[in-house]
C-alpha cells in the first residue's frame, strides 16, 4: 500500500510566490513541488514544507523532452 502524498494548503498556496519571480506558483502533487513557469523552476516540497531557495529548486528545462 503506498501512502498519500502530502497537500500544500490552497490558502499557503495562495500567498507563495516565487523568490525569483514574484510570480504565481502551481503545485505539482505528483512530483511535490511548487512550479514557477515565469522562472522555469519547480521548488520541492519536503514533509509537506516548501523550500522556497532557487538553490535548491530544480530547472524546468531538465524535464524538457527534445525533439
Amino acid at each position: 500500500m503506498t501512502e498519500p502524498k502530502p497537500t500544500i494548503d490552497p490558502k499557503l498556496l495562495e500567498i507563495l510566490v516565487c523568490p525569483l519571480t514574484k510570480g504565481p506558483l502551481t503545485y505539482d502533487r505528483e512530483r511535490q513541488e511548487l512550479v514557477s513557469v515565469q522562472a522555469g523552476l519547480a521548488y520541492p516540497v519536503r514533509d509537506g514544507i516548501p523550500i522556497m531557495l532557487v538553490d535548491e529548486a530544480r530547472s524546468l528545462d531538465e524535464t524538457a523532452t527534445k525533439p
